[in-house]
């Protein structure tokens, strides 16, 4: 009996398709997710060349961490108002270019280019325009208004850091709304406007239901993302005035790669995954109360 059967051609074939994928995730993301277990179990000094194993010391610390505690308020400030200000900002912004008027392509252009532009370079242009002589307080200047220090302010730094992330990715989401926005059917729209519906009662009771997979997605997207950033931190604020700032990706690369407690920064980064999950599970969970035919 033949050994290399059609069908076993036939597997042997889609493994090795498949194989790529699956070395990269084996590679990139299976080996370092179980590195970073392992090295949350050791206080790790490299300067020192030490490698010790202390099992859950490092998990005890973190239940006593009081910056710890601060940097995760921090975090759900800076996550609560990312999430509210680009969904926001982004819907409208897609509402308004979904209107068949002369230049919406112009605009869709201009609102999206900020997403092309390099992070840091679009993050060191903001931090000149909002130094205390910069461009933001002139603007304001000139209606007669004294603008405040914006990044040495503890509450003006986290709202500034804020509007720098939503002006720079609200273009993404914008552009993703308008695509499920365009999938509504105008036949809808005609038939509520016959029975009296408003325009208010027509965007409730038709667009928000039909667009809700696509709200799903934009909010797992930036609530991860918003758990995520480094860049802006780094180089608006570096976490300060004090703690104010200091999200908790910034006091993990503080801990690991400033303090050079690799272990506890690795415990950090469990930490981090362990929310990341949680929040997009619970969102995936919910979807079923509020999402179209998840029901």
């Amino acid at each position: 009996m033949t050994f290399w059967t059609y069908r076993r051609r036939d597997n042997l074939v889609g493994y090795l398709f498949v194989a790529p994928a699956l070395l990269g995730s084996l590679a990139f993301v299976l080996i370092p997710l179980g590195m970073v277990g392992w090295y949350s179990l050791n206080e790790w000094n490299v300067l020192g060349g030490t490698f010790e194993f202390i099992g859950t010391e490092n998990y005890e610390r973190l239940l006593a961490d009081e910056k710890l505690r601060e940097s995760l308020v921090a975090t759900a400030w800076f996550a609560t108002g990312l999430m509210v200000l680009n969904l926001s900002l982004a819907l409208l912004l897609a509402v308004l270019l979904n209107q068949k008027l002369r230049g919406t392509t112009l605009f869709r252009t201009l609102f999206f280019s900020p997403v092309l532009v390099s992070l840091v370079a679009w993050t060191l242009v903001w931090q000149l325009m909002l130094q205390p002589e910069g461009s933001v307080n002139g603007l304001l200047g000139l209606f007669g208004a004294d603008g405040p220090n914006w990044l040495r302010g503890e509450t003006t730094a986290m709202v500034s850091v804020v509007v720098v992330q939503v002006v720079k990715n609200a273009g993404l989401n914008m552009v993703l709304f308008l695509a499920a926005l365009q999938g509504v059917p105008a036949s809808l729209y005609e038939a509520a406007k016959i029975d009296g519906a408003g325009p208010w009662t027509r965007f409730l009771r038709i667009t928000i239901p039909l667009i809700s997979p696509t709200i799903l997605l934009t909010s797992i997207i930036t609530i991860v993302g918003s758990l995520q950033v480094f860049a802006q931190i780094a180089v608006l604020t570096q976490g300060g005035p004090g703690t104010s700032t200091t999200v908790l990706i910034y006091y993990l690369y503080q801990q690991a790669f400033q303090f050079h407690h690799f272990g506890y920064g690795a415990t950090i980064s469990v930490l981090l995954f362990v929310i990341v999950a949680a929040l997009t599970l619970l969102q995936w969970r919910m979807r079923r109360r509020w999402v179209l035919h998840e029901s």
